[in-house]
Parts: C-alpha cells; structure tokens; sequence
C-alpha cells in the first residue's frame, strides 16, 4: 500500500495557508452580514444597490463553499488513507491518487484567485482590438486575436458581446470592441493589454515573404455606477447600422451608436439595444468607465515615477510574440512564459499566460513595496 502521507500533509499545509490569504474566517463573518441584507423585505426597491448586494453574497458564498469542500474532502482523504494503510489495502489506491491530484488543482486556482489584487480584478472587461503596423496582414492578425478572445471566453464560460466591428479593407478587421462577463474576467485580461506581434509567411504576399504584424489590445474594467460628468460638447457621436443578432430591426436602421470622446481620444460603442437611444446610454456608460480607468492608470504611472520606478511594458509597447515561421512559438515578453503550441494558444488556451503575468505583477509590486 502506498503511502500518501507526504502528499496529504503538504495539501493540509496549503490549505492553512489558503484560509490566510482568502480571508476566510472575515468572508464568514461577511457571509452573515450579506445573509441579513438579502433577506430584507426592501432590498429590491433601489435595483442598482440589490444586484451588487446580491453578486457580493453569491461570490462570497461561492469561495466559502469552494473552500469548505475541499477542506471535508481533504479530512475524507485522511480518514480513507489512514484507514487503507491499517489494512493495508491497496485497492484504495487510485481513489488516493485521483483525489490529490483533484485538491492539487483546486488549491492551484485557489491561489490563482488570491493573485487578483487589483481595485477592478473582478470587474467585467471591455476589450478593445486595433490593426496597426502590417497593412492587410494586421488587420488579418486582428481577426485572428478576436478569434482568440472569443475562443477563450468560451473555454471559461464567460459571455461575450461584439459592441462594434470595423471590417479590414481586404481581409480581416481594422478594430473591434468587444465585452467579457464573468468573474475576475479584468483581472486575467489586464495580461493581454499591450501590443501582440505576428512573424509569419504572408498569405498576402505573392513572393511567400515572411511578414512581421502588428496589433494593439486594450482592455477597460466595467465600472459599476461610473458617475463622472462630460461635457457634451466633447463627445461626437457616429451612428451605424448594427450587424449582431435582432433580426430585421437590427439590420435595417442604424441604431447602432459609437461615442468618441475628443479630449482623450477613447471610443466607446453599443449595438445590443434595440434602439439609438439606449445604445447610446449604454456606450455613454462605457465611455465614462473607460475615462475614470485611464484617470486611474495615469495617476498610477505618475506615483511610479515621483517613487523613481523604472517604467515597464506600458501602453503601445510589445508584450507578446506569436511566430508562425520558420519555427513556432509564443512568448510573453515580460514574463518569459513561452509554448511551442501555437495552435492552442490561437485556440484560447491562455491561461499560462494570465497566471504567469499575475505571478510577475504581484513580484514586481512585492519589489516596488520593499524600495519605498
């Protein structure tokens, strides 16, 4: 009979640590605060402040459900070892193995989870893609990224909505604006904010040459109540048809609203409503996010600086490399996480990267914290 008792104290001590880090004993004292708000007769009656009461207590109850479970099924594992190694009966083997193999990789996302540290981590996420240098082959790498995006979100169950579409002149897309719902879903996309670049032969070059392109992702939580006042006078507002789902409505007027806001250059877009109107209240709620998040971000980089850090990847700059040929590889550039799987990668199989670049972020703000 094998012993696991190596492997199950290791799990015990992770678990101890996880009730740290996942602050578990405050969300149970939480839990019972939220049990008392949701249960109150009124709650319904200010719409806005019942759905966040409501998403904080399930996500609450969620982790501590998560967490619970895997502690009883790590006490079952104990009991069931200690009773097999007293018989010695080793037909409990592969029972064993299969349930710390599956604590393992709860503990692995659990520790994941701890890793989002940001004000926004678990908001929604507006995804913004952009072709830029490459000409046709950027605007073709483009399609391929949302491809991408689209893939993964699928993979993790997140929904995803194209806000706006701007096709490519010969193929592909110049730009598309795209929003992600689930949990945490700006906290593992904050990986992908940076220019991707593409080494591949050209399938838009008659000599075969090989043909370097480039794209730009940009990615904006979706702030809740995100009450900031615009000056009308700086927003210009484009209209266009929709080309998502709606049937003929959809098709045949342009209710579609794109909202460009002239100091800073951001543009937000809504197509899902059925009228002008309420896309244009919906991407006017995008668009004051997405000005409180830039606000945000710059007076980050401004402490960075005044703290004498030295400036990393930032807006524009080049995070990720994808090579087609002559070999085939993908490598993030600040964290040096790379896969020759280029095809999985393509497929949405992202999350060696997301967890790599929320170990590097939490490690540079640990080195940051120790200079100041």
């Amino acid at each position: 009979m094998k012993d696991f008792s190596t492997d199950l104290s290791e799990l015990r001590k992770r678990v101890g640590e996880a009730t740290k880090y996942l602050n578990v004993e405050t969300s149970r004292g939480l839990l019972i605060e939220l049990e008392v708000e949701v249960a109150k007769p009124d709650l319904w009656n200010d719409q806005e402040h019942a759905k966040k009461i409501n998403s904080q207590y399930f996500a609450v109850k969620s982790d501590l459900d998560e967490f619970d479970q895997l502690s009883n099924t790590l006490d079952d594992l104990f009991v069931l070892h200690e009773l097999a190694r007293d018989a010695d009966d080793s037909s409990q083997e592969p029972e064993l193995e299969s349930g710390v193999s599956a604590c393992r990789s709860k503990l692995d996302l659990l520790e994941m989870r701890s890793m989002f540290t940001g004000e926004h981590d678990g908001c929604d996420a507006i995804l913004q893609i952009n072709a830029k240098d490459g000409g046709v082959d950027a605007q073709d790498w483009s399609e391929m990224l949302l491809r991408m995006y689209r893939r993964w979100a699928e993979l993790k169950s997140f929904g995803f909505e194209i806000g706006d579409i701007s096709i490519g002149t010969e193929a592909g897309i110049l730009s598309a604006d795209v929003t992600i719902r689930g949990r945490y879903v700006y906290g593992l996309l904050t990986s992908e904010r940076g220019t991707h670049r593409l080494v591949r032969i050209s399938p838009f070059d008659n000599q075969g040459r090989r043909q370097t392109s480039f794209a730009l992702v940009q990615i904006w939580p979706i702030l809740d109540q995100a009450e900031l006042e615009i000056n009308e006078s700086d927003i210009r507002m484009e209209v266009f048809r929709a080309s998502g789902a709606g049937g003929q409505h959809v098709n045949k007027t342009s209710s579609a609203v794109r909202l460009i806001h002239e100091p800073t250059g951001l543009v937000a877009s809504s197509q899902q409503e059925r009228s002008q109107l309420q896309n244009r209240e919906s991407a006017l709620k995008r668009l004051k996010a997405m000005i409180i998040a830039q606000d945000e971000e710059e007076r980050a980089a401004a402490l960075s600086q005044i703290a004498g850090k030295q400036a990393q990847v930032g807006w524009g700059s080049q995070i990720r490399s994808y090579v087609l040929q002559p070999y085939q590889m993908v490598k993030d550039l600040r964290t040096n996480v790379e896969t020759g799987n280029v095809t999985a990668v393509l497929d949405g199989e992202l999350d060696q990267f997301m967890e790599g670049y929320l170990r590097w972020r939490r490690s540079d703000k640990e080195i940051s914290d120790n200079a100041q």
